[in-house]
């Protein structure tokens, strides 16, 4: 038998099969060519459409994205029809079978962030630009695509989240609404006046211009801790207008300010020596005593 032969018929043969079909690959390669065109065009134009629409920035992208998928969905059967002209959309369907569920279960991951993406594109609330935390990554969110989601954290790091996470986990949204609570302890000593502790503390508060007072402050004695009477101190702050972090400040300074003014100690709390021993509390006047004595 002559092998070279037969070899050489076989490339023959696949050469010619390939000349012949070369007008179709080109056809499809100018198919696909198209089909990159008219879908940059499409999603130019559902870019424009949307905007004067006024919709929001992440349902912007899911249509963008939408439109993008379509045209590349049916210009790519177009484009294999031409290429192969045994090849039909109905029989490609028809021949996965068993094949369509072992790609479903190795691309579950991909699917599931698919459909969460679309998801949160869908409802109303977490929103490009909103600031969120969710299983301890906090910061703003800059994009939502339909596979993950980036998250530029507070300390200035991106990280990149997928879809089914924030789908699945609570997410809490720090900017949903602009008016926001905030809370501070404040501890006074044992031998204090608390009703004019309570009213020092919440005249600190009045000198706060950051607190909304519609919403009104909440001062209430808390509870026994181990060297003090503890306040708890909670205000109302609109954050589109200032830091919430800056209107604690103020907060601490003024309340700090107060209470030195009506000579109400903040104590210190109990300490331990180097022998393991708890040593008593000492006020900072007790502490000045003791150091001039």
């Amino acid at each position: 038998m002559n092998y070279v032969a037969i070899l050489s018929n076989e490339i023959e043969g696949m050469g010619k099969t390939f000349v012949q079909a070369l007008p179709s690959l080109v056809i499809a390669l100018a198919i696909l060519i198209l089909t990159w065109a008219l879908a940059r065009g499409m999603a130019r134009t559902s870019r424009r459409i949307t905007a004067r629409a006024q919709v929001r920035d992440d349902l912007k992208q899911l249509v963008e994205t939408l439109v993008r998928l379509l045209v590349w969905i049916f210009g790519t059967l177009i484009a294999l029809t031409v290429a192969v002209p045994s090849f039909t959309p109905a029989g490609a369907f028809a021949s996965l079978g068993v094949g369509a569920l072992a790609v479903g279960f190795a691309f579950q991951d991909i699917f599931e962030n698919f459909l969460a993406g679309v998801l949160i594109m869908l409802r109303d609330k977490m929103n490009i630009g909103d600031a969120i935390t969710c299983q301890g990554i906090a910061g703003k969110v800059e994009k939502i695509t339909l596979r993950e989601t980036h998250i530029r954290q507070f300390s200035g790091e991106l990280t990149v989240v997928p879809n089914s996470m924030l789908f699945k986990n609570p997410v809490e949204i720090l900017t949903d609404q602009h008016l926001r609570r905030n809370e501070v302890i404040v501890g006074v000593s044992y031998d204090t006046d608390l009703a004019h502790a309570q009213q020092v503390i919440e005249q600190a508060l009045a000198t706060v211009e950051a607190i909304d007072s519609d919403k009104g402050t909440v001062v209430f004695a808390q509870e026994f801790n181990s060297s003090s009477v503890d306040f708890l101190v909670q205000w109302w702050s609109d954050t589109s207008v200032q830091d919430l972090r800056l209107t604690k400040s103020q907060v601490v300074f003024a309340v700090k300010s107060a209470l030195d003014g009506a000579g109400i100690e903040i104590p210190f709390p109990y300490v331990t020596n180097t022998f393991k021993e708890p040593l008593p509390l000492l006020s900072a006047k007790a502490l000045q005593e003791e150091r001039t004595a």
